[in-house]
């Protein structure tokens, strides 16, 4: 069942609320937490269908905030409040509600999705795109118990992971880190398989994806153990590779589903490691509304001491150069103090036209006469 309003307010929602599950035949509320979903335009309708499964296993109140842009002025300084409300199998196992925000009204969607969260459950709120980087201090995340991200969406996911770092609030978690459960698992249980010292770590995978370097900053912090950073051509995270006492361990998955694990001693066996979508990622981080200590501690570990942890990736020393004295212009015509209080007279200056002359002169080759001879003179007898 679907309810439009326009221009309506947060009392006529619940009040539309009520009218719809009675008219279904579900007056009971069944949900265990409200889910606030902050995004735009583009990318509603991918959240919302990922919200809609994960509430199959989580049944929730789903609220998506959409914030429209006024284009002229005059709309700018109108508000108004747009929604449509959801129940029954449109809305999955729960109820959905989409909020559309006009002008002012759109920088205090707090006030709004307040009088709308269910009494006495939890509160998530989860920004698919445009995400901030301090969620604990936004309005909307002030609300909620648990704050998700999804670093991969932005454009430079590496300094965002390291801004977050600095602003980490218990009860932040991203799911570039929920991408990487299986990973951990799967690394975890192949150490637990031998009795070795882990000396080195090699992680490879795409370009910029934070999956890799929060994996990367995971293995640094557990294992204090240098860890390399390396590049392929994905999907995702393609390979971790352990050098231990006993032998080298590889987690390889080249085609984004299936792996192989390789440990020293043992036959080669493969793994499921497919890439999960974002409703199953979601329907993860709902299991748990407690912070991830875990997750606080590789994001606080650093992407700039993950450089450095590597030997080949220290820093090299800058070179001094010397520093070439300058010299002060001399205007034409102006006389320069010499530093002692006295006046310096310019030196004069040759004519152009003397020049060339000198220098053909100097160039010039010298010519030299042959000698002349005397004709020589008899002596006579007198």
């Amino acid at each position: 069942m679907k309810i439009d309003l326009t221009d309506t307010t947060a009392s006529k929602i619940n009040k539309a609320l009520v009218q719809g599950r009675r008219a279904i035949g579900t007056p009971a509320v069944g949900m265990v937490l409200t889910l606030v979903i902050v995004t735009d335009e583009e990318n509603a309708y991918d959240a919302l269908k990922a919200a809609s499964d994960a509430s199959h296993e989580h049944p929730s109140r789903t609220l998506v905030v959409i914030k429209r842009v006024s284009r002229s002025p005059r709309d700018r300084t109108q508000s108004r409040l747009d929604a449509e409300v959801r129940v029954g199998a449109e809305a999955g196992t729960g109820e959905t509600v989409v909020l559309r925000l006009y002008g002012e009204v759109a920088d205090h969607a707090q006030s709004v999705v307040l009088p709308l969260l269910l009494p006495d459950a939890p509160v998530v709120v989860w920004w698919p795109v445009n995400a901030p980087l301090d969620p604990a201090k936004d309005p909307l995340g002030a609300l909620a118990q648990r704050r998700v991200t999804d670093t991969y969406a932005s454009e430079q996911p590496v300094r965002d992971l390291a801004t977050r770092s600095g602003t980490y609030t218990p009860g932040d978690t991203d799911l570039s880190w929920t991408r990487i459960t299986p990973w951990r698992s799967m690394l975890a249980a192949a150490l637990d398989q031998v009795t070795c010292e882990v000396r080195a770590v090699e992680v490879e995978g795409e370009e910029f994806n934070p999956s890799c370097e929060l994996l990367a900053m995971w293995l640094a912090d557990r294992l204090d153990v240098p860890v390399k950073r390396s590049l392929s051509g994905g999907p995702g995270l393609t390979a971790v590779r352990m050098d231990t006492s006993c032998g080298a361990i590889t987690l390889d998955r080249a085609d984004g589903s299936l792996a192989t694990l390789s440990i020293e001693g043992q036959p080669a066996r493969g793994v499921a490691l497919k890439r999960r979508d974002t409703a199953e990622l979601i329907a993860e981080e709902l299991r748990r509304l407690d912070p991830d200590d875990t997750y606080a501690s590789a994001l606080r570990y650093g992407v700039d001491r993950l450089k450095a942890s590597w030997p080949g990736n220290a820093p090299a020393p800058a070179k001094e150069e010397p520093v070439a004295e300058k010299e002060e212009p001399v205007t034409k015509g102006e006389p320069k103090s010499d530093g002692r209080g006295r006046l310096a007279l310019p030196a004069p200056v040759e004519t152009a036209a003397k020049a060339p002359a000198a220098e053909a002169t100097a160039q010039a080759p010298v010519k030299q006469e042959p000698p002349r001879l005397e004709p020589v003179r008899k002596a006579t007898t007198k």
